[in-house]
């Protein structure tokens, strides 16, 4: 691939300054979910002897090793700590890739609130479809009691989703550092493996209050549910940790005995890195989303040896196809060029898709897109029906997919570019990025049409100062709810990344999808031709 990029144009530089801008406020927003409850409760957290759970995770890596963190901002924009009071993230143990599920014992005791339980989920799903162990590290209170008509009922799935990965021999192994009480007992209770601290890990369905109110009987957290007791009487630990650091020890050791073997393709062995510099992916894309901008461009700096081998360019050049190869693993790509889906991008992709399933390789789609194109030359020409060919091929494509959102992603052009209700494997958004029904002014311009017809057909006058409120209001709202933290915090995507990092969270999103088969389709439903 060749470029067109000019470092030192002004264009360049203004859509770098303000990429930079949003980098650095990234950044404070992760520092959010980094300081769990805060300095006073990690202080006396540490006081107690107990490491932190991101303290825990970096001792259980293999040294060096990188650890993508899913979900960091879950919550955020609502009552609820950053991060959910839980950590979540894909990170290699003993050369193994394993789902590391953390509960943060500084936010409320790591009591589970509406959000952990979302975020838990999306992370029993990324372990399920990817076929990886799980690794829970374990101190938490149980429910947030305040909230939990909202987790009660839907968090009994956890343990049914512990109970699912053992039958689909998926590992799961658990270390209790600390409190794992009431419905909480059940995640070592149906673990594979469980490890518990000596002195720290208190296991029991009920605490000594609770077994007081309903039995009467006097009872210490020891005997209740102490590790020693369940290492020695209950049998419910199968190994008993001097300290924190030795539970750590023996889940590696337990992870190094797992005799794992991936089942997907093995990447090529020797592959060139991109040609262009990852840094320049800072001033590609324009501060105002409306401005196109040649996603090639991005391409060349995320695949390897800047290699592309597009498909169709002649043929709906609205959206770029093409395969090329990621850290060694192959890809097929589809990225929106100009923002619009017409009939030919839509018809253009479904091939596409097709022909990916067929080669049994996985797709990367990269969002810039605001819909597909609307008035009456297209809806003649049959834009619901090629839309809904592409939307097919997506729905029913069986590789994994993996789709980033670059810039805009409205409208059905979302669905049809694998948005999260398409279930792609993975789904990141770049800061500055936006994912709504349509843009901002759009959404209220059609608010304010509908109104004014609405009043012509009552015949009374409409109010244009009402009006220009309206759509100052709804314009940002939309704006602020559109926005790639919003989304993130709804858990609408695994995470916002800095577009210098998307070819590395990439290459470990592959290599985690190759733990389990990599197959296409062999069969469709009917297009509507």
């Amino acid at each position: 691939m060749k470029t067109a990029i000019e470092p030192t144009s002004p264009a360049f530089e203004e859509n770098r300054s303000a990429m930079l801008e949003r980098v650095a406020d990234l950044a404070e927003q992760h520092a959010k979910a980094l300081a769990g409850g805060g300095e006073r409760y990690v202080e006396r957290h540490h006081r107690r002897g107990k490491l932190t759970a991101r303290e825990r995770i970096e001792l259980l890596l293999d040294p060096d090793s990188p650890f993508l963190e899913l979900g960091a901002l879950a919550g955020w924009g609502t009552d609820f700590a950053v991060g959910g009071s839980i950590v979540t993230g894909i990170g290699v143990v003993e050369g193994v890739e394993c789902m590391i599920v953390a509960n943060d014992p500084t936010v409320k005791g790591g009591s589970s609130n509406p959000v952990t339980v979302k975020k838990g989920f999306r992370a029993a799903q990324i372990a399920a479809e990817n076929r990886l162990p799980t690794i829970n590290l374990v101190e938490s209170g149980g429910a947030d009691l305040p909230t939990q008509k909202d987790i009660f009922i839907p968090g009994g799935k956890s343990f049914r989703n512990l109970t699912e990965a053992s039958a689909d021999r998926r590992p799961t192994i658990a270390l209790v550092f600390g409190n794992s009480t009431a419905g909480g007992a059940y995640i070592p209770g149906m673990s594979d493996y469980v490890v518990m601290v000596k002195e720290g890990a208190k296991v029991f369905l009920g605490g000594p209050p609770l077994v007081k109110m309903a039995t009467g009987e006097e009872a210490d957290d020891e005997s209740l549910g102490g590790a020693e007791m369940h290492a020695r009487q209950s049998g419910l630990a199968d190994y008993l940790a001097v300290d924190e650091r030795d539970a750590i020890r023996l889940g590696r050791q337990i992870v190094r005995r797992l005799n794992w073997r991936k089942h997907g393709p093995a990447p090529a062995v020797d592959y060139a890195e991109p040609l262009f510099d990852p840094e320049e992916l800072l001033g590609i894309v324009p501060t105002d989303l409306k401005i196109p901008f040649d996603p090639r461009e991005v391409i060349a700096r995320l695949v390897d040896g800047s290699e592309f081998d597009e498909f169709k360019p002649l043929y709906g050049p609205s959206l770029v196809t093409g395969f090329a190869q990621v850290h060694g693993y192959p890809v097929g790509i589809l990225a929106n060029a100009q923002g619009v889906l017409f009939s030919a991008e839509a018809q253009k992709a479904a091939q596409f898709i097709q022909l990916a399933n067929q080669v049994d390789t996985p797709l990367l789609f990269l969002h810039n897109t605001t819909g597909y194109m609307v008035g009456a030359e297209y809806e003649q020409g049959g834009i619901i029906k090629h839309g809904a060919q592409m939307i097919n091929a997506v729905s029913n494509s069986q590789v994994p997919h993996i789709s980033v959102v670059l810039g805009a992603s409205y409208g059905a052009g979302n669905y049809g570019m694998s948005g999260r209700a398409y279930d792609p494997r993975f789904m990141f958004s770049w800061t500055g990025a936006k994912s709504a029904v349509m843009g901002p002014a759009q959404l209220a311009g059609v608010i304010s049409i509908v109104a004014r017809q609405a009043a012509e057909a009552k015949g009374q006058p409409y109010d244009e100062e009402g009006d220009a409120q309206m759509r100052a209001f709804v314009e940002q709202q939309i704006e602020n709810e559109s926005l790639a933290y919003f989304t993130s915090g709804l858990g609408y995507d695994d995470g916002v990344i800095d577009p210098r990092d998307t070819r590395t969270v990439l290459g470990i999103c592959l290599s985690a999808i190759h733990n389990a088969p990599v197959e296409g389709a062999r069969g469709y439903g009917v297009f509507r031709l």
